[in-house]
């Protein structure tokens, strides 16, 4: 198999996966959601919350060293060394699980009627220890299947367990399931997770050689690498996540909790389906262009972003208009709440996600620790913010702070990577596509309110959709290159006679600059 079809048979693959588990996990969030109610599913995020932090906690390295090291070792020809660098990898994960029990442990002992009022603490602590072992182990499973580019395991477990997980969901519905039935149900949904990833890594790990050594060297990389990863991954864990749950928990209630943690769950979903495949090939891709030289690297971190702009501005502006509708015809009136948490979260989620190209310049060009700084500071900045504006405002201040460490994180970030390029996004280009955005908003404002919650989000979003590409046209966001692609697409779709779509291509192709989509 070529290298070109190799590639294109991983993005087949990873597509598969990860819209997979996208579309079903969210339907699969939006059921218990409905189910419990914003109280309980407060408390049950939180809990969930708990366990992804000693996810990222027990993972801290492992996974991402699995990739990077086994990759490695594949490459030079010593793959004899892979099952004992796993072996490694695995004793440091229990490790890091025996911290994770001990802080468990201490946070049910001295904090447990703050964060699970009115639960089984003993219980909780049992639930934690073995969901994280599950859910690392799985993860970890899915980082040797990255290592060795087999993305077809990884879509296999997607296809096989998150339906599952699903089925198992909906079948606790029937029975009318409390929190603590569906949180066993997570546990026999990680055992699924973990047994079906390990099942798909086995044949890929070449037999044990007895005697067979890891080089000082090497493992001085691997000790590394683990040690640098696993303070970014921890601290970035607070920067990222909906840590938010847990203040709204402590200081105001777990109703509040409820609204935010389905309102960030969609946003942070919705904003990941932007950039699609493509976000995750952008660090191969700027670092093939940094080997060719910083101008080539800037240029298509200039283009990437503007591309990225491209894709998120009209999901800015669809969550402006119609957040109530969307959260409405998902979760019932229950969470009405959550539609102006949801519009400004999805604003927050899209804004990082236009910044992927110049963190992927950052970590191609090694600038870890600039990243690991910016990480920090944001986190901390976070965790100040939660804990002040919470406390006095509940949600408000909940939303409050997470929108503006989203507009820091990203200006930071954006710094950074014009620095290290010394390359500047075509701001009026920028200015242009936002205000695309803002007319197609305008355009459907009237919709609003005016529907059934589906028919908003459906003829809403059509008519959006259609407002802001022929606003893009005019206002000359497209590349010629870009356009070029459209009318192909165009004469695909909408053969034979030229129609009031050909003219506007042709006027657009004209008018617009040389550069295509990155």
């Amino acid at each position: 198999m070529n290298t070109r079809a190799h590639t294109l048979r991983n993005t087949f693959f990873s597509s598969v996966g990860l819209y997979t588990e996208y579309v079903l996990g969210m339907l699969t969030s939006i059921i218990i959601a409905r189910h419990l109610g914003p109280d309980e599913y407060g408390a049950y995020s939180l809990v969930i919350w708990l366990v992804a932090l000693g996810v990222a906690t027990t993972n801290s390295g492992t996974a991402s060293a699995a990739i990077k090291f086994v990759a490695e070792l594949r490459g030079s020809g010593r793959a004899e060394m892979i099952p004992t660098l796993l072996d490694y990898l695995r004793r440091a994960q229990r490790i890091f699980l025996l911290f994770v029990l001990l802080a468990g442990a201490a946070v049910f002992l001295f904090a447990g009627d703050h964060v699970a009022p009115g639960m089984n603490h003993l219980m909780l602590l049992g639930f934690l220890v073995v969901s994280v072992a599950l859910r690392a182990s799985y993860m970890f499973n899915i980082g040797v299947a990255k290592g060795f580019e087999n993305f077809r395991a990884t879509a296999i477990v997607s296809l096989v367990s998150t339906p599952i997980n699903l089925g198992l969901v909906i079948a606790a519905m029937f029975f009318d399931a409390s929190v603590e039935w569906l949180l066993a149900v997570f546990v026999i949904s990680g055992l699924v997770f973990y047994g079906v990833s390990f099942r798909q890594i086995k044949p890929l790990v070449p037999d044990r050689v007895p005697g067979i050594k890891i080089p000082d060297v090497l493992m001085s990389r691997i000790r590394r690498h683990m040690g640098w990863t696993a303070l970014t991954v921890s601290v970035g864990f607070l920067a990222a996540s909906e840590v938010e749950v847990l203040f709204l928990t402590l200081y105001a209630d777990s109703h509040d909790a409820g609204q935010f943690k389905v309102a960030y769950q969609l946003a942070i979903g919705a904003a990941a389906l932007v950039p699609g495949v493509f976000g995750a090939l952008l660090l191969p891709m700027m670092a093939n262009a940094l080997s060719h030289g910083r101008e080539v690297a800037g240029r298509r971190f200039v283009a990437s972003t503007g591309y990225l702009a491209l894709l998120a501005m009209p999901l800015i502006a669809f969550g402006a208009v119609f957040s109530g509708a969307v959260i409405h015809l998902l979760y019932g009136n229950a969470y009405l709440a959550a539609g102006p948490v949801f519009a400004v979260c999805l604003a927050g989620a899209c804004i990082t996600t236009m910044t992927q190209g110049g963190s992927s310049l950052l970590v191609s060009a090694d600038r870890q620790r600039s990243i690991l700084m910016l990480v920090i500071g944001c986190a901390l900045l976070k965790v100040l913010l939660d804990a002040v504006l919470i406390m006095h405002f509940g949600l408000t201040g909940a939303v409050a702070a997470y929108g503006l460490v989203a507009l820091i994180n990203a200006a930071a970030m954006m710094a950074l990577a014009i620095r290290v390029s010394h390359a500047t996004p075509d701001w009026g280009r920028m200015s242009r596509i936002a205000s695309a955005a803002a007319i197609a908003a305008l355009v459907a404002l009237p919709l609003r309110g005016q529907l059934l919650p589906w028919a908003q989000v459906v003829f809403g979003g059509l008519l959006l959709g259609l407002a802001y590409l022929a606003s893009t046209m005019l206002l000359g966001c497209w590349s010629r290159g870009d356009i070029e692609h459209l009318q192909q697409l165009y004469q695909r779709f909408v053969p034979g006679k030229r129609r009031m779509g050909t003219w506007l291509l042709e006027w657009a192709h004209d008018r617009a600059p040389g550069e295509g989509m990155p």
